[in-house]
């Protein structure tokens, strides 16, 4: 039987305790079903942390518009995000930048703050 990674943290340290999978690093317990349905929730930065409503994030590359001269600029940080895990564009982060106003940006452009 093969020990699935924590959907939460990503850690490789889990291990089993009867019906349940346990991670000693986030102290998430999870069944065998249920980590599937919890990866696809899961969104994660450009550097692979866990993003979680009520982040901020900091912009990693400058992001164009769409439909506007406007400039997002590296470096930017964006405060109280909210996630949106099932978007079909793949623009899972819904926010309000300072500036610009209400936008959505993709979660592999920006790093957890």
């Amino acid at each position: 039987m093969t020990i699935p990674a924590c959907p939460k943290c990503q850690s490789e340290y889990t291990y089993a305790d009867g019906e349940l999978f346990i991670c000693p690093e986030c102290s998430h317990e999870w069944k065998e079903g249920e980590a599937q349905a919890e990866q696809a929730e899961t969104i994660l930065d450009a550097n692979g942390n866990v993003l979680q409503d009520g982040d901020s994030v900091t912009v990693i590359k400058d992001l164009k518009v769409k439909g506007s001269s406007l400039v997002v600029k590296v470096g930017t940080k964006v405060k109280g995000i909210r996630l949106v895990p099932d978007a079909s564009d793949g623009h899972n982060i819904d926010c309000k930048i300072t500036g610009i106003g209400a936008m959505k940006l993709k979660s592999e452009f920006v790093k957890k703050a």
